[in-house]
Parts: structure tokens; C-alpha cells; sequence
């Protein structure tokens, strides 16, 4: 059983907690979520989790069918590739709009960030490095001070996280993202044209694998 934030009602304590899962790839697409599942998952009664699938619906991160079967939807390529454009459109206007309030200590937390995205690799720990990369971007794009843009991207990797737990399977990383290095080298040289394209890259690479069969 999973424990829940005491501080947080549960019906949010159970959403935040769901939304956390499907963002960071503990499920995958087409995998089945049931309401009984969820409030066992979470010792909690049948309403928070049934309002936290709904909110999940909703959001895009859970798909119920006509016959009011719930999972994880399984994206097709141009669903795939919608998502990666605007996670391509997005991200780098991010960072370039965070690229002013970067200080030393957020490039040694983006640096320790990476360091436990290596760890989680040698681990082969795919939720963990799902969990870390995205970790990495948002806290660079946290210095943007731009909300509503953030939310919209989170919104964005939550439709995602079923495929990227399918794509860690493919990329067989060795070690954090190279361009991620690139991002903090160019985050200290003050190089906004750099820092765009190698967020681009970073965000957009992987994806487009999966379509390019």
C-alpha cells in the first residue's frame, strides 16, 4: 500500500499520487486501472480513487472506454508526434526564458540531478530514470517564473509517461542524456541559441524514434 500525504484531503492526496504514477512510467500504455485497484493501492475508499481516475480521464492520462474499461491509452505515432512538437515548441522557451536566473546552484542541482540519472541507468531502473529526467527539465524550467507554460508541458509528459516507460526499453542508455551536459555548458556560457537546441534535441529525439518505423 502506498502511503498518501496526511496533510492533503484524500481525494487529492490519491490524484497527486496516480498522476505521479502515469507521469513517471510506472504504468504501460494499454495497461488496465480499476477504481477497486487504485483504492486498495492507496487504503482509501472507492469515491477518492473514482474522482481521481475521473480528473486522470480528463487530463488525458487515462482513457475509459465506451464499455467503462480505464487504462493507460497507447498513443499513436501521430499522437506521438503531436506531443513531441509541442514538447519541442515548449521546453526551449522554457529554458531560454529561465537561461537569465541561472545561478551556479541550479547547475550543481541540475549536475546532482544527473548524477542519480546515472545511477538510475546502472540500476536499470526505468521509472527512476524517468522520474529524474523529468526532474531535470523541471527544475531548470521552475527559473522560467512562467506557470502556465510549465503546466501545459506537465500536462504533456503526463499523456506520455505510459510510451516513455515503453521507449526506455529501446534506447538502452549507457548514461544521462549527452544533452544534458550540453544544457548545462550552456546554461554557464550564457549560450540561449545552444540551450534551445539542445533542449529541442533532448525532447524530441527519443519520441521520434518510436515513429520512424
Amino acid at each position: 500500500m502506498v502511503e498518501l500525504d496526511p496533510s492533503l484531503p484524500a481525494h487529492e492526496a490519491v490524484y497527486r499520487s496516480l498522476r505521479a504514477s502515469v507521469m513517471h512510467g510506472e504504468l504501460l500504455p494499454a495497461q488496465s486501472v480499476t477504481i477497486r485497484g487504485v483504492a486498495d493501492k492507496f487504503g482509501t475508499s472507492m469515491t477518492p480513487a473514482r474522482d481521481a481516475v475521473r480528473r486522470l480521464s480528463a487530463e488525458g492520462a487515462l482513457k475509459i472506454s465506451s464499455t467503462g474499461r480505464v487504462s493507460t491509452p497507447e498513443l499513436s505515432h501521430d499522437r506521438i508526434e503531436e506531443l513531441a512538437s509541442i514538447r519541442a515548441m515548449l521546453e526551449p522557451e522554457l529554458a531560454s526564458r529561465a537561461l537569465p536566473r541561472a545561478h551556479m546552484n541550479l547547475l550543481e542541482r541540475l549536475s546532482n540531478i544527473n548524477s542519480r540519472i546515472d545511477e538510475a541507468i546502472v540500476k536499470d531502473d526505468a521509472v527512476s530514470y524517468i522520474r529524474r529526467n523529468l526532474e531535470f527539465h523541471r527544475t531548470l524550467y521552475l527559473r522560467a517564473q512562467a506557470p502556465a507554460m510549465l503546466a501545459l508541458v506537465e500536462t504533456v509528459w503526463l499523456q506520455l509517461g505510459p510510451t516513455m516507460r515503453s521507449l526506455y526499453a529501446q534506447l538502452q542508455r549507457r548514461e544521462a542524456s549527452h544533452n544534458h551536459r550540453l544544457a548545462i555548458a550552456a546554461l554557464k556560457a550564457g549560450d540561449e541559441p545552444g540551450l534551445k537546441l539542445c533542449i529541442r534535441a533532448d525532447v524530441t529525439q527519443g519520441l521520434r524514434m518510436l515513429t520512424s518505423d
